[in-house]
């Protein structure tokens, strides 16, 4: 038999992690959990009020950031109590880990974002201005997120505290992009102008793929030292 290319082992790999996630839900469950009691503390909190546009902004991606904390770290952390790192390192090149944890990173935060945004706007009666360019930022929210999180938690997936190490070298660098997206997002609500929309839109645009370069450059050393 023939080995396999390398987008078959790409396919592979994620096939592999859905099948896992799907018989443990380590990760969905983590991050529906957390969106739900989030979404209850803000009902509780907030409804009634008259909540700024920039507030609202910072309110949702503040959700997708903690919820994604919840369950984006334990892609490589599984590999190493489960001991099948090593396996991974002998069946597929870094390439593939690489790519084959940020699709499934992504696909995560996806369900996630699905789950959580359609119902905040429901709970907190919401007025998009602006829902295809809304749509954008989120897609480009979850990608940079996504990015940074795959080389972050390769990183930490050997340390003793692997939770506290993850959020407390994600933090400096998803703040950027949380910040740029949080000014969008507000933009998309009725908030701000359309030449701060277009300048926050470039930034997310640049973020995920320069740390998606880098991350992928780093990535081999981080992996197989």
């Amino acid at each position: 038999m023939s080995e396999l290319t390398w987008p078959a082992k790409l396919i592979a790999l994620v096939v592999k992690d859905f099948r896992v996630e799907l018989r443990t839900r380590y990760s969905l469950n983590a991050l529906i959990m957390f969106a739900l009691v989030t979404l209850f503390a803000l009902g509780v909190t907030f409804t009634g009020q008259n909540l700024t546009f920039r507030i609202h902004a910072a309110l949702i991606w503040i959700m997708i950031y903690f919820a994604g904390l919840q369950g984006l770290s334990g892609g490589f952390v599984k590999e190493e109590e489960s001991r099948t790192a090593m396996a991974l390192r002998l069946y597929a090149p870094s390439s593939v880990i690489f790519f084959g944890k940020l699709i499934f990173s992504l696909l995560i935060l996806t369900i996630l974002v699905v789950f959580l945004f359609p119902l905040y706007y429901i709970l907190m009666n919401l007025e998009i201005t602006r829902i295809w360019i809304m749509l954008l930022v989120l897609i480009l929210g979850i990608f940079g997120l996504s990015a940074t999180s795959t080389i972050t938690a390769a990183m930490v997936s050997k340390a003793n505290v692997k939770g506290a190490l993850f959020a407390v070298l994600s933090f400096p660098l998803m703040l950027p992009l949380l910040l740029v997206a949080i000014s969008a997002t507000t933009v998309c609500l009725g908030g701000g102008d359309s030449q701060a929309l277009w300048d926050s839109l470039k930034i997310m645009i640049a973020y995920p793929v320069i740390v998606t370069a880098v991350s992928f450059l780093l990535f081999d050393y981080v992996w197989n030292n």
